[in-house]
């Protein structure tokens, strides 16, 4: 069975009261329902997690690595912008990383228009709201079967 972990990074914890007009009204509890839905239909199982800090990030990406899971999904929040520690964390994984934004970070300030992340995944979703997390999952469980 393929297996997939979901990070959320800071601040989503704050999803449906955060910045609405950005993020919209969905939570975080909204988003992981969703797509425990979704990975029951594709028969995939997947493990949520949300932390505001960096090194806990860093710890969960390693420990994906360690217990086999297939392919990650990553919101990195603000730490897109700036975490080389992330971004190497990333890179130092044998797991494939889907990033996500719920917001278009390209159409945004200009600071957020970077990702230091992005560059070691397999790809980024970018301003397709809450159904980027969607997008995402599938395509992981298209990476994972491609790998098999």
């Amino acid at each position: 069975m393929t297996r997939i972990l979901l990070i959320n990074g800071p601040n989503l914890n704050r999803l449906g009261k955060r910045e609405p007009a950005h993020y919209g009204s969905a939570t975080l509890r909204d988003v992981e329902e969703g797509l425990q839905k979704q990975a029951e239909a594709l028969q995939v199982e997947l493990s949520c997690y949300q932390s505001n800090y960096e090194g806990a990030i860093i710890d969960k990406l390693h420990w994906a690595e360690d217990e086999g899971i297939n392919g990650i999904i990553i919101n990195p929040g603000a730490y897109t912008h700036y975490s080389y520690a992330i971004r190497d964390a990333i890179a130092g994984i044998d797991v494939p990383v889907v990033e996500v934004h719920i917001s278009n970070i390209h159409a945004r300030e200009s600071f957020r228009h970077q990702s230091v992340t992005a560059p070691v995944t397999a790809g980024q979703i970018v301003g397709l709201g809450v159904q980027g997390y969607n997008l995402a999952m599938q395509a992981i469980v298209n990476i994972a079967k491609g790998r098999s």
